[in-house]
């Protein structure tokens, strides 16, 4: 076995079993112990300090637009992942739509993963999609590694990658179970949102009530009853209507195979908030009041919401017109989730183990990556280290991501990171990154990653 090459320490480490003073050692890019803070240094090896600063497991983002190739002026896999990098962001599975071609066939899987082979800052996977028409491309697709497939059950917003209706979505849910595969959903009823008043103009108002939480609602119950006679294994992206939470609860103590992810924006952005014409406030389930996002936040504590991922959806400035009907929906927030997140959860009394649980370990566990997530021996050696007490006003002219348009812009954070890791090498220090070293990654098999 090699010896140890590198030995981290800090007062706080954020571990499985709680935050501790602590040195954790490395060797071939993974960690080999967590030992006491004083333990001694093995001869040879590295040693880096972090003092206070604490040492997260890097965050894995399972909800990233990249949009390359294809629409790569809108983002693309060097510029998301130097954002990921920037943000603490150790591993992101890539969604299959808003490139071109999007991630439906096992050709597509390769074109993307060859665009983003040389480009890729952290480690990447990629999910793939499941649309009218390609039933029989998914078990190849699976078989070529992707970590599961996204379908829509309303407009997409891209004519390429189209809703799947009630029978194609049995017939898609039908054939993924049958392999043991995952279905993510964006669980809108199209026909809730045909019903509604459709949006037009700059008020935030009549955009939201073209999104109505039944549209959710409606679309997550259908959704439980179509698994629960599968027995399949599904995950609701996105969520944004807190009514939809007893639901989810009542089917998981049944044991349906459902998993939730809700965002940032959902938990730090309200609708009371939103001016006029603010169109980066845009996406699609929208931000909801204030009275609905201290119920996610309920979810989040109670365990029906297991993670928080950013639904990172850039776009080109001249999609965000101020009219809520035409601008292109999407939030731009890849770099900013962990102090977003951890400003609101300190407020409410949470900590960073809570932080790291629902930004790290529970993603990970989504997709199966059990060498990413945690801060314990035999994991990768990915970190994020925070100042979780220093401030930052957000300049969007200082991210990394393509477009320089966030909805948090002038918001004051909590939490720096100071330097980010990928298997025991620094990526980002300071906001320097490195030159791509990120790995694409492959679904991990049964009995391991």
């Amino acid at each position: 076995m090699s010896e140890t090459e590198l030995v981290l320490r800090s007062t706080r480490v954020v571990t499985p079993q709680g935050t501790r003073a602590a040195t954790v050692t490395v060797r071939d890019g993974k960690i080999a112990a967590v030992l006491p803070h004083d333990a001694p240094v093995p001869a040879g090896a590295r040693v880096e300090d972090f003092g206070d600063d604490v040492l997260l497991p890097g965050l894995v983002d399972t909800h990233v637009h990249v949009n390359d190739p294809g629409r790569t002026e809108w983002e693309g896999f060097w510029t998301a992942t130097r954002a990921a990098a920037a943000g603490g962001i150790t591993t992101l599975v890539d969604m299959p739509l808003n490139s071109l071609p999007p991630t439906t066939t096992e050709a597509n899987l390769h074109t993307k993963r060859e665009v983003a082979r040389s480009k890729a800052h952290i480690d990447v996977g990629f999910w793939g999609g499941a649309v009218p028409g390609n039933v029989k491309e998914l078990r190849p697709l699976h078989d070529a590694g992707v970590f599961g497939f996204k379908c829509f059950l309303s407009p997409s917003g891209v004519d390429e990658f189209p809703q799947l209706d009630r029978e194609q979505l049995a017939a898609a849910l039908g054939e993924i179970a049958g392999f043991g595969g995952l279905l993510i959903v964006h669980a809108e009823d199209s026909d809730h949102l045909a019903a509604a008043p459709q949006p037009h103009g700059p008020k935030y108002a009549d955009f939201l009530a073209s999104r109505p939480r039944a549209s959710e609602n409606d679309a997550i119950a259908g959704l439980i009853a179509l698994a629960r006679r599968l027995d399949a294994r599904v995950h609701v992206l996105h969520l944004s209507s807190s009514d939809a939470l007893p639901l989810i609860a009542a089917a998981k103590d049944e044991g349906v195979r459902i998993t939730v992810e809700t965002c940032p924006h959902f938990l730090t952005l309200t609708a009371e908030e939103i001016p006029d014409g603010a169109t980066e406030f845009k996406c699609c389930p929208p931000i909801r009041e204030a009275a609905n996002q201290d119920a996610l936040w309920r979810g989040l504590a109670d365990g029906t919401i297991d993670c928080v991922v950013s639904d990172h959806s850039p776009s080109t400035a001249d999609l965000k017109t101020p009219d809520f009907g035409d601008a292109w929906g999407g939030i731009s927030s890849l770099q900013l989730g962990l102090p977003a997140i951890w400003t609101a959860a300190r407020e409410r009394g949470h900590t960073l183990d809570d932080v790291a649980r629902w930004m790290a370990t529970a993603p990970a566990a989504l997709v199966g990556l059990r060498h990413k997530g945690a801060v314990e021996p035999g994991r990768d050696a990915d970190f994020a280290v925070l100042d979780p007490e220093a401030a930052f006003t957000v300049d969007p002219a200082g991210l990394q991501h393509r477009n320089k348009i966030t909805a948090y812009a002038g918001r004051t954070l909590h939490g720096v990171v100071r330097s980010t890791w990928l298997r025991g090498r620094r990526i980002n220090d300071g906001g320097a990154l490195s030159e791509p070293s990120g790995r694409l990654l492959d679904r991990p098999g049964p009995q391991g990653a």
